[in-house]
C-alpha cells in the first residue's frame, strides 16, 4: 500500500476537476482500511469511492483514501429471494449487470447510475420508481473511531429521500465496507414511471424481462444525461422539492404547466428540472461551467472549470428558483471542499 503526496483528483470525479489531494492512498481489504486511519489520526480525511456525487471545491489537505474493496457472492436464499453481498467498491452499474446475468431481480431499474455499490445506500439511490431500500437488506460498516466493524439492517439506515442515517446523524463516522442485497428470484416488473413503457414499445419488446427494463432505462438515461467521460457531470445536482399541497396549489394557479406528483404523506413533490429551467437557465454557459442543454437538472463541466464556479453557479441558480417560486432547491451532490 502507497501514499502518494500532492495526487490529482481529476480522474476520480465525475465532474473532472482537476483538485490535488495532499496525501492519497487505496484499500483493497480490511486490513488496510484499519492501517490507514490509524495512520491518519489528527490529520483530516477522505473516503473516495466513484467520485460521482461529489464536487470539490478546493483542493483536499488531508488524506483521500480510495475503497477498492470488491467481491460478489450469494450469501443465502429462499423460495422467493437471493441475497447477494457486494464489496462497497464494486461499480454499481457493473453489479447492476451482473445481477440481470444471474437472472437476479430488482436492481434492473437502477441502471447506468454512476459510482459505487457503497455509495447507494449512503444515498438511498433511486430511478424509475425504485430505490436502494426497496432491496437492501443490511451493510457493514466499519467505526472510524472505535476501530471495528458494525452491522446495520433497513430499520437502522434510516433512509429517506436521497438520505440515510450516513449523511447525516453518522456522517464521517463510518466507512461502508460491503452491502447485501435481497433480490427477486421471480421479477415484479415496474414500468409505470417515467418513459420506460414508451422506450419498451420503441424498442420492439414483446416479452418483457428485467434485460429489457435495464436496456429501456439505459437508452432513457443516455438520450437525456451527458456522459460524464465526455462532459464533466455528477447527474442530478439537485433533489426535487416537496412542498404543502396547499402551496402546489397555489403555484399552480399561478404557474399552470408546473410539475408535481404526490407523495405518500399528502404533499407534492416538484421536478427541480422544470423549475430550473422555467428561470432560464437550461443550456447557460459561462466559462466552462454550465447547465445541460437537454436537462437543467445537471450541472456540467466543459472541460476546465473549478469547482468553486460551478458551486457559485448553483448558488444562482437556487437564489432564482426561491424568488421566482418561493422554494428552496436542496443540493443532492456532495460539496467537499479542503476538509
Amino acid at each position: 500500500m502507497q501514499i502518494q503526496q500532492n495526487f490529482s483528483l481529476k480522474n476520480y470525479n465525475t465532474f473532472g476537476i482537476d483538485a490535488k489531494a495532499a496525501r492519497f492512498a487505496a484499500f483493497h481489504n480490511m486490513d488496510e482500511l484499519a492501517e490507514l486511519i490509524s495512520l491518519s489520526t489528527g490529520i483530516p480525511f477522505l473516503i473516495l469511492g466513484g467520485g460521482s456525487n461529489m464536487l470539490l471545491t478546493q483542493d483536499v489537505t488531508g488524506l483521500v483514501m480510495k475503497n477498492e474493496l470488491k467481491g460478489i457472492e450469494k450469501v443465502s436464499e429462499d423460495g422467493e429471494y437471493v441475497y447477494i453481498r457486494a464489496g462497497a467498491g464494486e461499480n454499481w452499474h457493473a453489479f447492476v449487470l451482473h445481477c440481470i446475468a444471474n437472472n437476479w431481480a430488482g436492481v434492473e431499474n437502477l441502471s447506468l447510475i454512476p459510482g459505487c455499490v457503497g455509495a447507494s445506500p449512503m444515498q438511498n439511490i433511486g430511478a424509475y420508481g425504485v430505490e436502494i431500500k426497496d432491496v437492501f437488506h443490511s451493510l457493514t460498516a466499519y467505526h472510524i473511531n472505535e476501530h471495528r466493524p458494525y452491522n446495520f439492517n433497513l430499520a437502522d439506515c434510516e433512509f429517506g429521500y436521497r438520505e440515510s442515517v450516513f449523511k447525516r446523524k453518522y456522517k464521517g463516522q463510518f466507512v461502508i465496507t460491503d452491502v447485501t442485497y435481497r433480490l427477486r428470484k421471480h421479477p415484479a416488473f415496474n414500468t409505470s414511471y417515467g418513459a420506460i413503457e414508451e422506450e419498451l414499445t420503441k424498442m420492439g419488446v414483446k416479452e418483457l424481462s428485467i434485460r429489457a427494463i435495464s436496456d429501456a432505462v439505459i437508452h432513457i438515461r443516455s438520450s437525456k444525461l451527458p456522459d460524464p467521460a465526455q462532459i464533466g457531470n455528477a447527474g442530478s445536482f439537485f433533489k426535487n422539492p416537496s412542498i404543502p399541497a396547499s402551496k402546489f396549489a397555489e403555484l399552480q394557479q399561478q404557474f399552470p404547466a408546473i410539475v408535481g406528483y404526490k407523495n405518500s404523506d399528502g404533499s407534492m413533490k416538484l421536478a427541480a428540472g422544470w423549475l430550473i429551467e422555467q428561470c432560464g437557465w437550461k443550456g447557460f454557459r459561462e466559462g466552462d461551467a454550465g447547465v445541460h442543454a437537454k436537462q437543467a437538472l445537471v450541472l456540467v463541466n466543459y472541460g476546465n472549470a473549478k469547482g468553486e464556479e460551478i458551486y457559485n453557479l448553483s448558488e444562482r441558480i437556487v437564489i432564482s428558483v426561491k424568488e421566482k417560486f418561493g422554494v428552496e432547491l436542496e443540493r443532492e451532490v456532495n460539496i467537499i471542499g479542503s476538509l
